[in-house]
């Protein structure tokens, strides 16, 4: 008996995954062919876990770790054919700060940059894109998508320290 409600609770645990997944295969296929989607991110890992931890344990209510939760925020990188843009938080040692404190995180507009797309035996895609005219820094991105749309996008720069972020691909919204 306890095999078998072992056997349904897999069942019905691994039945409730695949409905929460972002797209379908094909449409994941199709939105990185068409280059047109949008990364949602839903969490941030810095990659100075230590430092960030101290600071997260001294916050209000702060418990440290080295996850830092973005669901519900608006941070996401747009990609289509012609232009890429980034509106991301950035958490990690910078080693040149803009004056301006609004300016902080990764938030840019690209027009030219390379991007390079692969596809693994799985389906699992990796992308690198390398912007070109970015005022401040350059950057470097690497998605890695799976067939089910979920990504993660690293972010590295030759003043920051990387970061990794996790979360999902969207299909890009109907303009009416």
């Amino acid at each position: 008996m306890k095999r078998l409600n072992l056997i349904l609770s897999l069942a019905f645990l691994s039945l409730g995954f695949q409905s929460f997944a972002q797209t379908n295969k094909e449409t994941t296929v199709k939105i990185v062919a068409d280059k047109n989607y949008t990364f949602v991110a839903n969490s941030a890992m810095p990659m100075s876990n230590n430092d960030i931890n101290r600071v997260l344990a001294m916050m209000p209510g702060g418990q440290g770790g080295s996850t830092i939760n973005l669901t519900g925020s608006q941070y996401d990188v747009k990609v289509t054919k012609d232009s890429i843009v980034a509106y991301l938080p950035y958490y990690g040692r910078s080693f040149q700060a803009p004056m301006d404190p609004t300016q902080g995180g990764i938030k840019f507009t690209s027009k030219d940059f390379t991007y390079t797309e692969s596809k693994n035996k799985k389906g699992v895609y990796t992308i690198q894109i390398n912007t070109k005219d970015v005022k401040r820094e350059n950057y470097r991105f690497t998605i890695n998508i799976s067939t089910n749309g979920y990504a993660s996008l690293t972010a590295s720069s030759v003043n920051k320290q990387p970061i990794i972020f996790n979360g999902y691909l969207d299909e890009p919204k109907k303009q009416d």
